[in-house]
C-alpha cells in the first residue's frame, strides 16, 4: 500500500487506488502528531486509541508504523514551487534554500517538532530512510533542476554533482541548528549561512 502525505491541515494527499476518507486520515495523523509532540513512543496500539481509528483502518492507509510516522513528521512541509530558469540563479536558489516561507530548509516547523523529527530519525534507520525517500527527496527538485539549468546556460561548472552541491549548502543550515544549537532565524546563523553559501557557489561557477 503507498505512503500519504500529510499537509499543513492534517490532510493526506493519496496516491491513485487508495480509498478516499479525509476525516480518518486526519484522525490518525493527529493522534500520531499528539504522541510525537509529547515525546512519547508512538506505537499503533496508541495511535489506535487516540484516533478512534481501528489497526485495519491504519493499516490500509499506511503499510507500516514507519511510514505513518514519516508522513506526520511532514506535516506543515510543503514541495516549493518549480524556480525560474532565467534571471539571478545565484539569488534564486540562496532564496528557494533559505529566503523566507516554502524554503527547502526550515520552514512552516515549530523548533519543537524539528527537534523531535531530528531525534527520530537519528534513533531509527528504517524511519530516516523512509522520510527520506517519501518526502525530503521530492523538496530538493526545484533547486537541483536550477542547478542542472544553469549548468546548461554555462552559469556553473559543466562538472558539478548536484546533489552533493545541494547537500553543502543545506548541511551548512543543519550545522547550524543540530550541532551549534543556533536558531536558524538569528542574524548571526543567517551570515554564516551566507558566508557557507558563498564558499560553494564560486566553486561551481563556471
Amino acid at each position: 500500500m503507498t505512503t500519504g502525505t500529510a499537509t499543513a491541515e492534517g490532510a493526506v494527499r493519496r496516491a491513485p487506488g487508495r480509498p478516499r476518507d479525509e476525516e480518518l486520515d486526519g484522525q490518525i495523523i493527529a493522534a500520531t502528531l499528539a504522541l510525537i509532540d509529547a515525546e512519547e513512543e508512538v506505537t499503533v496500539a496508541r495511535v489506535v486509541a487516540r484516533s478512534g481509528v481501528s489497526r485495519a483502518a491504519l493499516y490500509r492507509r499506511w503499510p507500516s508504523l514507519t511510514t505513518l510516522i514519516a508522513a506526520a513528521l511532514d506535516v506543515g512541509r510543503t514541495v516549493p514551487p518549480d524556480l525560474p530558469a532565467d534571471g539571478d540563479l545565484r539569488a534564486t536558489v540562496f532564496g528557494a534554500m533559505f529566503g523566507g516561507p516554502g524554503t527547502v530548509t526550515a520552514v512552516g516547523y515549530s523548533e519543537a517538532r524539528f527537534r523531535q523529527r531530528i531525534r527520530l530519525v537519528m534513533s531509527d534507520r528504517a524511519l530516516q530512510r523512509a522520510y527520506w525517500t517519501s518526502h525530503v527527496a521530492r523538496r530538493r527538485v526545484p533547486v537541483e533542476t536550477a542547478l542542472r539549468s544553469g549548468m546548461e546556460r554555462g552559469v556553473l561548472r559543466p562538472d558539478l554533482d548536484v546533489a552533493a552541491c545541494f547537500d553543502a549548502v543545506a548541511g551548512a543550515a543543519y550545522y547550524q541548528v543540530v550541532v551549534r544549537g543556533d536558531r536558524f532565524e538569528d542574524p548571526e546563523t543567517q551570515v554564516r549561512l551566507r558566508a557557507a553559501f558563498d564558499v560553494v557557489w564560486r566553486g561551481m561557477l563556471a
